[in-house]
């Protein structure tokens, strides 16, 4: 592996978001290795620049990416020996397991991203290792910039990242599906009432991140006193709306403590 100054270990939907990610930020000496022979010919084709292996050949790359499947992270931390920089996705795995499984030294920085990261919008919240400096965070948000934000936390609070993003996209999906079959109810045409649903979805994520303005306050703007939106609010608030978002969350922060510890 002379010459890769960047091995990304797993070539399934994540690492190649990472991947294209990269490729169009305009990083150089790039490689993935996949053992899959069908996706492996799948990213040679997409990626014709970017060296596509069978493994990892023994020989450390100055960084990597683990972004296996977690019952895949022994073999994957073996291959990576030497190592200086490892940046691991794999879900579950504690940086403690990953530094016993790589060998003292190495600086392990844990992400925790999430699936937008697949169309360059993802965000993911990324902890240090024992020997990961200040060099080695930025580093690792270089890397994760190519397809989305970041943001630091103590590892302790990635099982309340997962729960807030890492989980967070499936619940946007569900109000999605909701608003649309909504808009059936009240006699839309299921397309009409996809495309009014997604792009209403799309529009106030933008005016969110763009406005700079609190969601409570872009909450107000659209709320006029006794009118339809006020209406409708009040039947979420009744129904407990807010109430089962802050219990989703807990619930998937705790699922995700469980199984790090399974």
């Amino acid at each position: 592996m002379q010459g890769v100054k960047l091995l990304i270990v797993g070539g399934g939907r994540m690492g190649e978001a990472l991947l294209g990610g990269l490729v169009n930020a305009g990083w150089d000496g790039l490689a993935v290795v996949e053992k899959l022979p069908q996706r492996r010919d799948e990213l040679s084709r997409k990626y014709a620049d970017v060296a596509v292996l069978a493994d990892a050949g023994g020989a450390p790359a100055d960084a990597a990416i683990l972004a296996t499947k977690p019952h895949d992270i022994g073999d994957a931390c073996a291959s990576l020996l030497g190592t200086k920089r490892v940046l691991s996705i794999a879900a579950g795995i504690t940086i403690a397991t990953l530094e016993d499984a790589l060998g003292a030294g190495t600086a392990v920085i844990r992400a925790m991203p999430n699936l937008p990261a697949v169309v360059g919008a993802g965000v993911a919240a990324i902890s240090p290792g024992t020997a990961a400096g200040e060099e080695d965070l930025a580093w690792a948000e270089a890397v994760l910039r190519a397809v989305g934000e970041v943001v630091r936390v103590p590892e302790r609070l990635l099982d309340a990242v997962t729960g807030v993003s890492g989980s967070g996209p499936a619940y946007v999906f569900l109000v999605a599906e909701a608003l649309v079959e909504a808009g059936v109810l009240n006699g839309l045409p299921r397309d009409v009432a996809t495309t009014l649903a997604l792009h209403t979805i799309v529009g106030a994520g933008r005016l969110l991140t763009d406005l700079g303005a609190s969601p409570e306050a872009l909450r107000a703007q659209v709320t006029t006193p006794g009118g339809t939106t006020a209406a409708a609010l009040h039947v979420f608030e009744t129904a407990g709306l807010r109430a089962a978002f802050l219990d989703a969350v807990t619930a998937a922060t705790t699922r995700a403590r469980q199984l790090g510890t399974s």
